[in-house]
């Protein structure tokens, strides 16, 4: 199968190995800041891993020239922070074919919906096939260009859903070789309520605001940046997330519970659960606040749980407190001009059976 992988940060280098491991013809497109990143790929002639993945994978072609890219893909995998899918909608959206399937990973916030309007297809056009998953399937960080260190590969508890929901079935069938952590969803708005990073980034991060700032994130993010107080507001942030989910009749997991599902974690608790984590073990914190656990995680994330939640009357005081800290801290309002909202993504005059629905 032809593969075209969108994104060369940590997953998507790594979704481009894997893939190209299990034999497939991979291309791994980015934008041109990614220039040397890419030039060392495309000169190496694939990409190496070590960790839980190992060895050498071949990749077609690795650039910026997004035509040759998607050139006959079979499947599109777009690989990203939340605020890349709307930009990946319009650059790949004139390359796609009747019949083509794109999969967002991970759909972050109801990355498919976001997809299939910015490429100015209906949600329910059978043409266009766009899924999305609910989390990454690999805990991973670039080592050096083209040398990956994947710290674990997920086994199971990796969720997948499509739009229309009739196209589940073919995204599974085309990844599950490469892929068998997947599991089929019952929709969409499964797959970005069970993405746990809004739930654990920022609230790590704000806690532990004046260690990064003062180290530039000299310290490990999970084994020191989580302790009991921490851990509580993680589970205060959860609990929301999870009334949210009961209010569409969507069925989510715990963050501890799909941790533990996930190999991540060992204990079920939301403290030493993540900081004796096996899967976390090693993670550096980031160094700096204006990062994707506060811009993407909150700016992009949580203030769609909280406008969704809103939509369906569930309070939500603690994600709202979270939303105005983090704004507070970045120095702007991250709720001002959100690209993401019930409303942009016109699903405004939906109701909550309407949009479980979806």
């Amino acid at each position: 199968m032809r593969v075209a992988v969108l994104g060369a940060g940590n997953g998507g280098v790594a979704s481009a190995f894997d893939f190209a491991q299990h034999g497939h013809d991979v291309s791994l497109y980015a934008p041109p800041q990614f220039g040397s990143h890419l030039a060392a790929i495309d000169a190496a002639g694939g990409v190496t891993a070590f960790g839980d993945l190992e060895g050498f994978a071949p990749i077609r072609y690795a650039g910026n020239d997004i035509a040759e890219a998607m050139e006959a893909a079979e499947l599109t995998v777009i690989v990203g922070p939340a605020y890349a899918t709307e930009p990946h909608a319009f650059l790949a959206g004139p390359y796609l074919d009747d019949g083509a399937a794109v999969l967002i990973c991970p759909g972050s916030c109801a990355g498919a919906i976001a997809f299939k309007r910015s490429a100015g297809f209906d949600l329910d056009d059978e043409r266009y096939i766009v899924g999305e998953t609910s989390t990454l399937p690999y805990a991973v960080r670039i080592t050096e260009p083209g040398v990956i260190n994947v710290f674990l590969k997920l086994k199971t508890g990796v969720y997948l859903a499509g739009l229309p929901r009739a196209g589940t079935d073919r995204l599974y069938d085309l990844i599950k070789d490469v892929w068998p952590a997947v599991e089929k969803a019952e929709s969409v708005f499964q797959t970005t309520l069970q993405n746990g990073n809004p739930v654990i980034h920022p609230a790590v991060t704000l806690l532990n605001a004046a260690l990064l700032e003062r180290t530039s994130g000299g310290f490990l993010f999970y084994e020191e940046g989580v302790t009991e107080g921490v851990g509580r507001l993680i589970e205060a942030v959860d609990n929301e997330r999870l009334a949210i989910a009961a209010a569409l009749g969507v069925k989510v997991l715990s963050e501890p519970e799909i941790g533990v599902k996930q190999g991540y974690m060992t204990e079920l608790n939301y403290s030493t659960g993540y900081s004796k984590a096996p899967g976390f073990l090693g993670i550096a914190a980031q160094d700096r606040l204006e990062h994707r656990y506060l811009t993407e995680d909150v700016g992009f994330s949580l203030v769609f749980l909280a406008d969704l939640a809103a939509h369906v009357d569930v309070p939500t005081p603690v994600i709202d407190g979270v939303i105005t800290i983090a704004s507070a801290v970045l120095g702007r309002d991250l709720r001002a001009g959100a690209v993401r909202t019930v409303a942009t993504l016109g699903l405004d005059g939906l109701s909550a059976s309407e949009l479980a629905a979806i």
